[in-house]
This record gives C-alpha cells, sequence and structure tokens, in this order.
C-alpha cells in the first residue's frame, strides 16, 4: 500500500494525506511527512505525534471466460465469485518528530507500504495459477532533515522494511493423469507409473485380481494437490526530500525513496493426500511429480519512487496543492520461486511490469476555527502491461480515486484527522499463460501451465482515522 503508486500499494500512510488523494506531500501538515516529503519536518514546531489506521474494505467480482489447463481442456470450477477478497483490512500509522533548534529535526514513522490479501474458492476456475496470495509488511523509517535558510530545506531517512509473503495453488493431477494416458509418445512412462501404482496398492492389501479395475476407477476420480509457498525477509534503502520556499505561501517539493531489495525465505509444502482415497496412490503420484517439501527463496526488487509536488496557501481559507508520482515498476520483472536444493527448476510468474505515473490534485479549506475541510482526486496508472501479464495475485488496473477529508481541532495542541475515498478500477481482463507443463522434464522448471482467461471488476473504500498531538 503506497500513497503514491499502483501495484500492491494503496495509500494508507497519512490519513491527513488521503484527505487530498495525497496530492499534499508539500504541505507538511504532521509528522506523517517523514512519509511523504522528509525535508517537510523541518516546518514542524516542537515535539509532534500522529498514530493513524486506515481501513480498507474492496470488493471484487471474478468472471471466468474459458480458463484452461496445459493440456487445453477447460478447468472446470468455479467461473464466477466475489468472497475472495477480505470484507476489511486495517492498515496503522504512526508518526513522531521533534524540532531540534533552528535548523534540525529529526523524526521515526512506522507505516504499511505494500498488501494485498486474496484467498480463492479452492475449486475456482483460475486455481492452477493461485488460490491465495497474503502480502504483509511494515516499515521503520527513521529521519533527519536540515533547513539550509528559509527557502531551502533537504531530508533523509533510512527505511528497515519487512516483508512476508504466502501464496497458494491447485497441483494439475488430473490433468497429468489424462496427458498420460491419452498422449501416445507417454505410453511408457504411463504403463510404468501404473505399474508402480498397482504394486504400492497390492502391497498395501488390494486384491490382485481386481486392481487394475479399481485403479482405472481410482485414477478416475483424481483430484488437484496442493501447494503453500511462503517466505519473510528484511530489507533496507532510503528516502530523501527536498523543499523550496518560493515564497511564503508557496512551495515545491521533491522526494525519492529507493528500492528494496528482499530475499522471500521461506518453504515449500505440497499436499497430494486428497488427490485420490488410496494413500498409496497418492504417494507415488507425488513422487513422480517430484514435488517435495524443501526451502523456498524468491529474489525480488522493490520499485523506486520520484515525486514532484507543489503547495500554495491562495488565501486565508483556501489552499491548493499537486503532486506527481513517477514509480520504477520496471524492477519487478519474472518472480522466480526456487525450490532450494530439490534440483528442480523455478516456478515462474511472469510481470515485466511497466513504470507507471499518478498525479493527484486537491485541496483545503478552513471552514472556521475548529475545522478544516479536505478534498481531491487522483489519476493511478497501472503498471501491468497488457492482458497476458495480469496474474490472479494482483489483477490490478487503472485506478480514479476520489477523496475527501476533515481536520478537527479539539484544543490548542491536538486533532483529529477524517479521511474517505473511493477508489473505482477499469474492468482488469486477463489471458495469462504459465509456459511450464507439469510433465517437464525434471530441473527444466515447476508450473501447472494453466492460462487463465476471465475479467475482474474492482472497487474500494478507505476510512480513515487519526490523532495528532503537539508537545
Amino acid at each position: 500500500m503506497n500513497a503514491n503508486a499502483s501495484g500492491y500499494r494503496f495509500g494508507s500512510q497519512s490519513v491527513s494525506g488521503q484527505g487530498t488523494a495525497d496530492a499534499n506531500s508539500a504541505e507538511a501538515a504532521d509528522a506523517s511527512t517523514i512519509f511523504a516529503n522528509p525535508a517537510g519536518l523541518t516546518r514542524l514546531d516542537g515535539i509532534q505525534f500522529t498514530g493513524g489506521i486506515t481501513g480498507v474494505i474492496p470488493h471484487s467480482k471474478y468472471t471466468d471466460h474459458g480458463s484452461t489447463n496445459f493440456v487445453g481442456k477447460p478447468t472446470g470450477g468455479v467461473t464466477e465469485t466475489d468472497d475472495f477478497a477480505p470484507k476489511a483490512v486495517a492498515a496503522p500509522n504512526l508518526y513522531a518528530s521533534a524540532k531540534l533548534n533552528d535548523q534540525w529535526a529529526v523524526g521515526l514513522g512506522m507505516f504499511v507500504p505494500y498488501g494485498a490479501k486474496l484467498d480463492y474458492d479452492n475449486n475456482w476456475a483460475g486455481r492452477y495459477a493461485l488460490t491465495k496470495i497474503d502480502l504483509k509488511s511494515a516499515t521503520f523509517n527513521p529521519t533527519v532533515a536540515f533547513k539550509l535558510n528559509e527557502q531551502h530545506s533537504f531530508g533523509f531517512g533510512i527505511d528497515a522494511e519487512y516483508m512476508k509473503a504466502e501464496l497458494g495453488q491447485a497441483v494439475d493431477v488430473p490433468g497429468s493423469i489424462y496427458a498420460l494416458s491419452t498422449n501416445p509418445a507417454l505410453a511408457a512412462n504411463s504403463a510404468a507409473l501404473q505399474q508402480a501404482m498397482a504394486m504400492a496398492m497390492i502391497k498395501a492389501g488390494a486384491n490382485p485380481a481386481t486392481v487394475a479395475a479399481t485403479l482405472k476407477a481410482t485414477l478416475a476420480a483424481a483430484k488437484d494437490g496442493h501447494a503453500t509457498m511462503d517466505g519473510k525477509d528484511w530489507g533496507v534503502g532510503f528516502n530523501l526530500g527536498y523543499m523550496f520556499n518560493y515564497s511564503q505561501d508557496t512551495r515545491f517539493g521533491f522526494s525519492y525513496r529507493s528500492s528494496i531489495h528482499h530475499k522471500l525465505k521461506g518453504g515449500a509444502n505440497w499436499d497430494f493426500s486428497q488427490v485420490t482415497t488410496d494413500a498409496s496412490v497418492n504417494a507415488i503420484l507425488q513422487q513422480s511429480s517430484r514435488k517435495k517439501n524443501s526451502p523456498a527463496l524468491v529474489d525480488l526488487r522493490t520499485p523506486e519512487t520520484l515525486s514532484v509536488n507543489v503547495f500554495s496557501q491562495i488565501d486565508p481559507k483556501l489552499a491548493l496543492m499537486g503532486d506527481v508520482t513517477y514509480t520504477r515498476h520496471s524492477r519487478l520483472k519474472d518472480l522466480n520461486i526456487q525450490f532450494v536444493g530439490t534440483g528442480e527448476g523455478d516456478e515462474v510468474i511472469s510481470q515485466q511490469w511497466d513504470n507507471s505515473i499518478r498525479a493527484s490534485l486537491g485541496m483545503n479549506y478552513k471552514l472556521d476555527e475548529a475545522w478544516m475541510l479536505r478534498a481531491g482526486v487522483a489519476i493511478d496508472t497501472t503498471p501491468v502491461p497488457n492482458e497476458s501479464k495480469r496474474h490472479a495475485a494482483l489483477p490490478d488496473s487503472d485506478r480514479y480515486q476520489f477523496s475527501l477529508g476533515a481536520n478537527w481541532k479539539l484544543s490548542a495542541n491536538s486533532s483529529i484527522d477524517l479521511a474517505y475515498t473511493f477508489m473505482h478500477f477499469d474492468d482488469a481482463n486477463s489471458t495469462y499463460k504459465n509456459n511450464c507443463s507439469p510433465l517437464a522434464p525434471a530441473g527444466t522448471c515447476t508450473g501447472n501451465g494453466e492460462t487463465t482467461v476471465g475479467t475482474w471488476k474492482t472497487r474500494m473504500h478507505l476510512l480513515g482515522l487519526a490523532y495528532n498531538y503537539k508537545f
């Protein structure tokens, strides 16, 4: 989640920012400027504290248009679903700042930079691509700012980022059995596999006279296997900010947040226990598929962002602001899930994302001494380049944001921020194809070879609440 980008980011780092569609990066309204533009710390007096939480309420519907397995047969299963997104998730943020003297200020921010949580039905039509994703992250951002003179201020921060991810997917055992039984080129492999399963069944107590018929019926009713992969890691990056005071009422800002390198280390677990009703057959099927539990590793880099922002106090009541952010999503190439120590090839989620632009405009209006109203709009382009790269883990598309907010002053030292956002996504069509057959030779690749063909329709509501205090 990030106020300044598409992809896995949704704008939950600042409630005051959310109220303007995150157009207020050059405002430095409170200590959350640590995230938006750390140079803004020099504008804050004394010691300030901001603690907030944003509730993200998504709604998404998927309609399948003909997903197939690696042999071109329909995957079957649920073709229309709308209960895979959570009812709501909460993203907290916490900031503190302290002005040391007329030139120096320091701060500490803690926020959620990314997030994704989808849990599809294990029998949905796209299950061979994904059954679930759960991505969690948190960033700790100690920051220092320096005011050179009345016009120029600079900020610098270290980003210590924790990331944890879990993926689930079905394993296409029925498709593999079908291919082995119908492809003449695989007849020898099929015969050897059936002989091994028959011998295992006899050893387990099956009647030799009826084992062939029993095995045939057992394989005809075979179901999917299932895989779960997880990993976690700490990574370190940095962020920079610059603020130029053009006049007493107008200022410009530039901010940069670096890429962070993560090596997510965890494990891969394969479950074939429910494929058939015969445990000995399941064991042979898992062994022949070469799917075994092992350590797992994913190497990735998060995208860096570069923002240009402006804030202008038009009169004592009205302020206008804007922000344009460029995100280098092209950092995110293919995601290669490595199965360490197995000798098997990687499972590849093909992304090949494009870079993206987000533009926002916002305003503040001081209604009276207690209330300041906020509003903003934003357009955010998706990094997904085309339908063939739109994976079920992130069915992203261009999004349009409409926000309202308010600051309610409780006393001279405390206030509450409120914000509401509606986010509309363009229809997200997919023709994503995995290029690895589950019958690929040992050591080449891992995958189901599926093609996911369908459309996601998504909208999202965000509700933000924050408390601010000045010492």
